[in-house]
């Protein structure tokens, strides 16, 4: 969801709280972002600003601001007209995408200024623009020159236009007298479909919030606004206006949606109805909290997965390369099948050896493995009898040992395969760097990547087991990576501890304590339970009844040899079972 006008509405207010302020520091972590460190007595709040394109917004932020050692330009022309300035007034233009912070200081001679900062959000056209008391650019944090756009010049030294209004209510505006005037609106706007009707009667309004408008009328996003009844018209009026009162107010339901893998989805003032269960939700108690959360959760997972990418690469060549291998040695496999042929035209050359010649090229003889049935020898012409019986016994001693050799070498390379496959998903479902290191580290002492210096190994801070708890009290461990499923399976579980693995998909070893308690005795609840856990933090997670092999951690076993996370065991109880995310989240006691 992008920062509409609306939610923006709900930022004003809260730096509103900010007025009296003044700024202590100016930071410009990046190309497109300035941070306004604000004192007043016994309060202090970072204020970022954010011109950048797939990110713009306003708000405050509790997250480590760098601040480079050589400050921008923009940075230095900030500090020089703002530095100690007093926060007087935070204006918007209707319900549009604008917010002028307007700061009291003093210029270069003594004189008391009113100095303006415009954040302007308006996708890769969005902006940081200051403003003198005469209303002219001192600069922007883009500039935009006549080649640029026909419209609007931002330039030092030219005065300051805001965008072209776009002549659209104004919610904030708008009386329950004025009903009429939005119905009229609505009815006028081009197309049949409420929501976009809404989207374009309404200014500041964003497409999530007019379809959950529509949503909240009819419990669809889809509504013709010229079949509407006169129920669904009040229905409409009265959301509106809970929606103004929230915006006057600030008492809004401040949430963010989530999608399985835990990426933000959307983010609302408002509860959002219109995804049904689709997506967790989280609640927060102010609109910069919010985003705050929004945003630092969407970097982090960006920059978790772009620190993914190179082991995900290197797995997917290695799994690549395991299966084209494993593929060519079986077609390999399945020509040593005519082995015992080999050996069967060796015996009956043998046994009618009298009648072949040294020129011969075949010899049909009485095969007496087959009822005495006729069978035609190929023969070497070049060889003598003894030769090409010798010849076929070769070959076939030759094939049997490739039959054993290739058996091996496959079986080897599929227990590879099974490996890399379990990597794969442990680097798939990492929540954390100390997750990616642990990982990394294991993959260098498997001989994957290059070995891990003294100096990157003191940075991998070893993470404990996720930890789950049961309805009914009983204590369950889950293994985030290879490393952790062998140390939680073979050296922490004790004998009487159930065992769970998903069958046939790689995915965390599973650990449910028992304290001594015999596995008829626990309730089955709780077995399933723990079978859902294991199934959630598999590649199964998003299947239907998964299935999930289960049995006494004393009957699980490491074959010499065998890479982390490998084990063999032999009876086993299976459930099928359909991992649910809320029910798993909600056993989960730490992360």
């Amino acid at each position: 969801m992008a920062l509409d006008g609306a939610f923006l509405c709900t930022i004003r207010k809260e730096i509103e709280d900010a007025l009296g302020s003044r700024i202590d520091r100016i930071y410009q972590p990046s190309r497109e972002e300035i941070c306004l460190l604000l004192r007043s007595k016994g309060w202090s709040g970072k204020l970022l600003l954010s011109a950048a394109a797939d990110s713009p917004r306003i708000h405050f932020t509790t997250q480590e601001i760098e601040n480079p050692k050589s400050p921008p330009m923009f940075c230095m022309l900030l500090r020089k007209h703002l530095s100690g300035a007093k926060l007087t007034a935070v204006r918007q233009l209707g319900m549009d995408r604008i917010l002028y912070l307007d700061f009291d200081t003093r210029n270069e001679f003594g004189d008391p200024v009113t100095v303006t900062v415009a954040i302007e959000i308006m996708s890769r056209y969005s902006n940081i623009i200051i403003i003198d008391g005469e209303g002219k650019v001192l600069d922007s944090i883009k500039r935009v020159d006549p080649e640029m756009s026909r419209v609007r010049t931002v330039l030092p030294g030219v005065v300051y236009q805001a965008p072209p209004a776009q002549g659209k209510l104004n919610l904030l505006d708008t009386s329950p007298e004025q009903m009429g005037q939005i119905k009229e609106a609505i009815l006028t706007a081009k197309g049949v479909d409420l929501s976009k009707a809404i989207l374009a009667a309404f200014e500041g309004f964003s497409p999530v919030l007019a379809r959950e408008l529509t949503f909240d009328i009819c419990g669809s996003t889809e509504l013709n606004k010229l079949e509407m009844t006169d129920e669904q018209w009040g229905l409409l009026y009265s959301r509106l206006y809970a929606l103004k009162s929230g915006l006057e107010t600030g008492e809004n339901d401040y949430c963010m949606l989530c999608e399985e893998s835990g990426r933000p989805k959307e983010f609302s003032f408002v509860q959002l109805g219109q995804y049904g269960s689709l997506y967790t939700v989280r609640s927060f108690e102010s609109p910069s909290a919010l985003l705050d959360g929004y945003y630092s959760e969407r970097v982090r997972m960006e920059r978790m997965k772009q620190r993914s990418s190179d082991l995900l690469k290197l797995l997917t060549t290695h799994s690549e390369r395991l299966t084209r291998k494993i593929a060519l040695q079986k077609e390999e496999l399945a020509q040593c099948a005519e082995r015992d042929t080999l050996k069967e035209k060796g015996d009956l050359l043998s046994s009618y050896i009298y009648l072949v010649k040294k020129s011969d090229r075949e010899v049909t003889v009485q095969d007496f493995y087959h009822e005495g049935a006729e069978v035609t020898i190929q023969l070497d012409p070049a060889l003598t009898p003894v030769q090409n019986v010798q010849k076929y016994y070769k070959e076939y001693r030759k094939a049997a040992t490739a039959e054993k050799l290739l058996t091996g070498f496959i079986d080897e390379a599929e227990k590879e395969l099974t490996y890399i496959d379990s990597v794969y998903d442990a680097v798939s479902r990492t929540s954390g760097e100390s997750e990616l290191l642990e990982i990394r580290q294991e993959l260098s002492e498997q001989g994957y990547l290059k070995r891990y210096s003294a100096k990157n190994s003191k940075f991998v801070k070893a993470q404990p087991p996720l930890r789950y708890r049961s309805s009914d009290g009983y204590l369950i461990w889950c293994g985030r990576n290879n490393k952790q499923n062998d140390k939680l399976t073979l050296k922490e579980a004790r004998p009487d501890d159930i065992w769970f693995h998903t069958k046939d998909f790689p995915g965390s070893h599973v650990i449910l304590v028992t304290e001594g308690t015999p596995l008829d005795d626990i309730p089955i609840r709780t077995v399933e339970e723990a079978a859902m856990i294991a199934a959630y933090n598999s590649r199964a997670r998003s299947a239907a009844l998964v299935p999930v092999q289960y049995i006494q951690a004393r009957q699980v076993r490491k074959p010499g040899g065998a890479k982390p996370g490998m084990v063999i065991f032999d009876h086993y109880f299976v459930l099928y079972i359909t991992p649910d995310e809320e029910k798993v989240n909600a056993m989960l006691e730490s992360r």
